[in-house]
C-alpha cells in the first residue's frame, strides 16, 4: 500500500517536472538571442522546447494522509511518465521583453493491495502544471550580452486521483488537488565568449500562495546560425506550499537540454 502511495505522491510532485516542474524558469533564458551582433530592429520572437532530466526530494501530503518524504531520481519518474510537455517563449523589443514558460506532466502508477479485501489493486494518476508569465527590462545591454531584471507570476496546479479496483471498494475514486499563484522577481542574463558560444543564467524568487518559490540555473549555449541554438546546463527549483492538509514542499534539480528557435 505504501509503495503505490509513494509512487503516486512522487508523481504529483514530479510536476515540477514540474513540477512542473515549473517551464518556473528554464525557458526565459533559453530563448534569448545569444549572438553578439547588431541588435535587430522591431520585435523578435523565440520558442524553446526543452528537457529537464531532474530528480525530486522533499515532503508531500494529500488525501489527509500523514506527510511522506520522497526521494526519486529521474529514472523513477520516467518509469511512471505518461506524457510531458515543456516549452518556453520570448518576445523582445529593444531593452524590453515578455517571457513565458509552461510545464505539463502526467504520471501514473498502480499496485496491488494486501489480501485484496478492500481492493485488489489501486491506480494513482497525477497531473501537474506550472506556468510563468513575466516581463523584463535590460539594465545592462551591449554587444557581448545583457542583464535583465524580471518580474512576473507563476501558476501552479497539482491534481492526484486514486482509483480502487475489485474488493469492497471496487469503482471508488477520490481526487485531491491544489492551485495557487506566486509572484516572482529576479535576474536573467547572457554573456557571449565568441560569436557562437555564450553563458546564460537566471535566478528567480517569490511567493504568495506558496511560502517560498525559487528557481536558479546556469547553462552554456551554442549558436548554430541566426535561427537555431542549443543550450545545456543545470537547474534547481524549489517550492514550499501548504494549505488545509495539502503539503507540497519539494526541491527538483538536474541537467537541462534545450533547443531555441528564433524568428
Amino acid at each position: 500500500m505504501m509503495k503505490f502511495l509513494k509512487l503516486g505522491l512522487s508523481a504529483a510532485v514530479a510536476a515540477m517536472i514540474c513540477g512542473g516542474a515549473q517551464a518556473a524558469d528554464v525557458s526565459p533564458l533559453l530563448t534569448q538571442d545569444p549572438k553578439p551582433a547588431e541588435a535587430p530592429e522591431g520585435w523578435t520572437f523565440s520558442i524553446a522546447p526543452y528537457l529537464w532530466v531532474a530528480g525530486i526530494s522533499g515532503d508531500t501530503s494529500q488525501f489527509g494522509l500523514p506527510t511522506v518524504h520522497i526521494d526519486a531520481d529521474f529514472g523513477d519518474i520516467l518509469s511512471n511518465l505518461d506524457f510531458a510537455f515543456m516549452a518556453a517563449g520570448e518576445a523582445r523589443y529593444d531593452r524590453f521583453s515578455v517571457i513565458g514558460d509552461i510545464i505539463y506532466t502526467k504520471l501514473s502508477a498502480d499496485g496491488e493491495t494486501p489480501f485484496g479485501v478492500l481492493a485488489t489493486d489501486v491506480d494513482v494518476t497525477s497531473e501537474s502544471f506550472s506556468g510563468l508569465l513575466g516581463v523584463g527590462y535590460a539594465m545592462l545591454d551591449g554587444p557581448a550580452g545583457h542583464l535583465d531584471v524580471v518580474a512576473g507570476a507563476k501558476l501552479w496546479s497539482v491534481d492526484t486521483t486514486i482509483s480502487f479496483n475489485g474488493g469492497l471498494l471496487d469503482g471508488f475514486e477520490r481526487s485531491d488537488s491544489a492551485t495557487w499563484l506566486d509572484g516572482m522577481v529576479g535576474l536573467r542574463g547572457k554573456y557571449s565568449f565568441t560569436p557562437e558560444i555564450y553563458l546564460t543564467g537566471w535566478g528567480l524568487v517569490g511567493g504568495g500562495g506558496a511560502d517560498i518559490d525559487w528557481d536558479v540555473a546556469l547553462g552554456i549555449g551554442y549558436d548554430f546560425n541566426d535561427r537555431i541554438s542549443a543550450i545545456a546546463g543545470y537547474r534547481a527549483l524549489g517550492v514550499d506550499y501548504s494549505d488545509d492538509g495539502f503539503v507540497f514542499d519539494v526541491v527538483q534539480q538536474g541537467p537541462i537540454l534545450g533547443l531555441a528557435l528564433r524568428f
